[in-house]
């Protein structure tokens, strides 16, 4: 168990970053299943079982989302996922513990310690975004999907890669950053699945080549300001979106569920 234990941290430090899909050594000890980043794409694509969706945000004090953040992230998934029963969001002030500089067994940890009710909720499907202060351990990096329904995106990284010309701002950062993230959770591109679309970009796993879609590799990234100049994306593509639909009518096969129907 120890030899096990040993190699899971090793693979866990390895995958740190935007899609830190390793399950960490949390799970050893938690026994609910936590997963990879998207392992609960059909949970939000189709209502089998969830006919409703929650996506609770827990944010440090001075870092609550942006209105328009809150907004889009509902409009976005409302135009993939089906919840006949709506999909809301609930805003919560949270007292983190202090750390300076998050990994993403941070991640996991407190977002286990801090979410007011599990992923899979009776006929809810319930996701998880953390906004704290500090930053992440690779500087660079403005958001990250630790597993099948948490994500973090910081704040202060954010409003750091504003460029002085306000082109893109901080809030049109934010709202890209957590479109982005969310599109991890619903398995873009090619997590959980393998695209008959040639969309993804080779040098960045799990991320469009496409730079007009909100999953291109660099809207995570410090470095944005340097890329965009102006309107950054912050929709899927047709791509994403024709990937998602083929999942939700099961025209394409989806690995690593934590549900299927």
């Amino acid at each position: 168990m120890r030899a096990l234990l040993a190699v899971v941290l090793a693979l866990s430090m390895l995958l740190q970053g935007c899609l830190s899909g390793v399950v960490g050594a949390i799970d050893e000890v938690v026994p609910e299943r936590r997963g990879v980043p998207g392992g609960l794409t059909l949970a939000c694509l189709m209502d089998d079982a969830f006919t409703s969706m929650v996506v609770e945000i827990d944010h440090a004090p001075n870092h609550a989302p942006e209105a328009s953040t809150v907004d889009l992230l509902l409009e976005r998934l409302d135009e993939v996922c089906s919840k006949p029963n709506g999909i809301t969001v609930e805003l919560q002030e949270t007292s983190f513990e202090a750390i300076d500089t998050w990994t993403a067994d941070d991640v996991r940890r407190v977002a286990l310690d801090t979410r007011a009710a599990p992923p899979q909720d009776g006929d809810v499907l319930r996701w998880h975004i953390l906004m704290p202060a500090g930053t992440y351990e690779d500087e660079s990096v403005l958001g990250v999907a630790v597993n099948a329904a948490d994500i973090a995106i910081f704040g202060d990284s954010i409003d750091d890669s504003e460029n002085i010309l306000r082109r893109p701002s901080a809030e049109a950062i934010e709202n890209s950053v957590a479109v982005h993230e969310i599109g991890h959770l619903l398995g873009l591109v090619n997590a959980v699945y393998v695209s008959p679309r040639d969309h993804e970009d080779k040098d960045h796993p799990h991320h469009s080549s496409n730079d007009a879609s909100v999953m291109y590799w660099a809207v995570e990234s410090s470095s944005l300001g340097a890329i965009f100049s102006g309107t950054l994306p912050d929709a899927f593509d047709d791509d994403d979106k024709a990937d998602l639909a083929d999942l939700q009518a099961r025209d394409l096969e989806a690995t690593d569920q934590l549900w299927t129907p």
